[in-house]
């Protein structure tokens, strides 16, 4: 399985990206050796996707599979890409609460710790729907680990669309997020204009 090993700071420079997006609390000091530089509407463009993958971890084949899907669906294609990213299995238990980062929910998701209406799913790239109930697994309710999460996150504001009950460990998804409701920072209208070359 193909991984994307950058160091998160490292990228978020180049990126232009604050590391709080992703659930770090860390911040770079040093600036971009290319920070003032001019674009071309082709790097603008290209930038723009590279900051959706990183962000939401996906690499470049599954990310394509989501934007021929969201061309698909009625309505334009920018926003239900946003709207399919953010559906995600490992981003809604980031959404939740239930991981510090996008990267450690990938990793709770892959080691079996979550059910979706009572079945365990492990595929970080599951499609939540509406009224989907996303739980910790009984077993894995006691570790340590998610008290150290629940302590971290405890603080973080919960998106208007799930709703969490952070004692029970577990969450629903009220609706799936409109465009409005998604504070990611990528202007999904010039990735689908690079891709509609």
């Amino acid at each position: 399985m193909a991984v994307n090993k950058v160091p998160v700071l490292k990228r978020c420079r180049s990126l232009g990206l604050e590391p709080s997006f992703l659930g770090y609390d860390k911040k770079s000091n040093r600036t971009s050796a290319r920070a003032g530089k001019k674009m071309s509407e082709y790097g603008l463009q290209l930038r723009e996707k590279q900051k959706a993958k990183f962000i939401y971890g996906v690499l470049e084949k599954p990310f394509r599979n989501y934007y021929e899907r969201a061309d698909r669906m009625k309505g334009q294609t920018g926003e239900n890409l946003m709207v399919l990213l953010e559906s995600r299995l490992d981003n809604v238990v980031f959404r939740m609460g239930f991981a510090r980062t996008r990267r450690e929910a990938r990793q709770v998701v892959d080691h079996k710790h979550f059910l979706v209406n009572g079945k365990a799913v492990n595929i970080p790239s599951y499609i939540v729907k509406a009224g989907d109930v996303i739980e910790v697994r009984e077993k894995s309710k006691s570790l340590q680990r998610y008290k150290d999460i629940m302590e971290v996150t405890g603080g973080r504001l919960t998106p208007e669309w799930v709703d969490v009950d952070k004692d029970a460990l577990k969450g629903t998804v009220k609706s799936l997020p409109s465009r409005e409701m998604i504070d990611v920072p990528v202007d999904e209208m010039l990735i689908v204009e690079l891709y509609s070359k």
